[in-house]
């Protein structure tokens, strides 16, 4: 039986980015970053990860803020909560499919001390937060010894457990532009309870024009591949037609070809092909309803 007792760690608690970032740089791949702690303790306490070094961010000023302006569009800091998110009145206002992913995120408790930041770096294939936020071109920004830079979400995923950090970067923030006119959006998942890690999940935002005629198209899936994906050949099978039943179907099948679903311990793959298939189509259809 393994162990419920962590294993033994030195515990920081930085003050600044820069104080996080030269810590990382020191320890290395001894060290990893406590945000939430909902993956990373359940992940030591499995040995999965047994790092020498802990260090608690949670005192760093400034990570968990949620703004909205004009000019960058929706911030949230990558300490911000999912519970900080679910109830944050402009992402309720401006951004219900964010709302939505929030709301289908483990349990209460859960919530309360899972981040933002945390969910996506832990870079599961099954990361709620990522496909709406990959479908709204949502972009993250971290900081390292050698300063900021931020990069497009659509490439931060590297593998399970593998992103573009490195090792002395923090994420800091995480981008999502203001939605264009005529846009709808819909996010749906499938676990095998309300709480647990998705079998699949789907996120789905359209730019419709008059007529029901697609304009742009957007689609994110988690679980069906070693990292949240875009489908690509999916979108492309939607711009510049007329959404109908014909055109979901053929996106559906689209949608097939670009998935790489494995069988696990939560479902079979050929659950999740065909799970992916039918969530493409109820993403396409209730977006298509909530076009404003």
């Amino acid at each position: 039986m393994t162990s419920r007792i962590l294993p033994g760690f030195e515990y920081f608690t930085p003050k600044s980015l820069e104080e996080a970032s030269s810590l990382l740089a020191q320890y290395g791949q001894k060290s990893s970053i406590l945000a939430g702690g909902t993956d990373l303790l359940v992940q030591m306490k499995s040995r999965q990860k047994t790092p020498k070094y802990v260090l608690d961010i949670k005192r760093i000023p400034g990570l968990n803020r949620i703004e909205c302006d004009e000019t960058m569009g929706l911030r949230i800091g990558s300490l911000a909560t999912i519970h900080d998110i679910e109830t944050s009145e402009i992402i309720q206002k401006k951004f219900p499919i964010i709302l939505e992913a929030a709301r289908t995120f483990g349990s209460v408790q859960v919530r309360n001390m899972a981040t933002l930041g945390g969910n996506l770096c832990n870079a599961s294939p099954a990361a709620d937060m990522a496909p709406p936020l990959l479908v709204l071109d949502a972009k993250v920004q971290a900081m390292g010894r050698r300063g900021e830079r931020t990069v497009s979400l659509d490439g931060f995923f590297l593998g399970p457990s593998k992103t573009i950090l490195e090792k002395d970067e923090i994420l800091t923030e995480i981008q999502v532009p203001d939605l264009p006119p005529n846009t709808g959006t819909a996010f749906f998942k499938i676990g095998r309870v309300k709480s647990d890690l998705a079998k699949v999940n789907v996120a789905v935002a359209l730019v419709i024009k008059e007529g029901d005629f697609c304009e742009e198209a957007r689609i994110a899936l988690g679980a069906v591949a070693p990292t949240p994906i875009r489908a690509r050949r999916t979108e492309k099978a939607l711009r510049g037609r007329r959404i109908d039943g014909e055109t979901m179907n053929e996106a559906a099948e689209a949608v097939d070809t670009e998935i790489e679903p494995i069988t696990d311990v939560r479902s079979t793959a050929e659950y999740r092909r065909e799970v992916s298939k039918v969530l493409v189509k109820h993403g396409i259809q209730k977006s298509l309803e909530r076009v404003v």
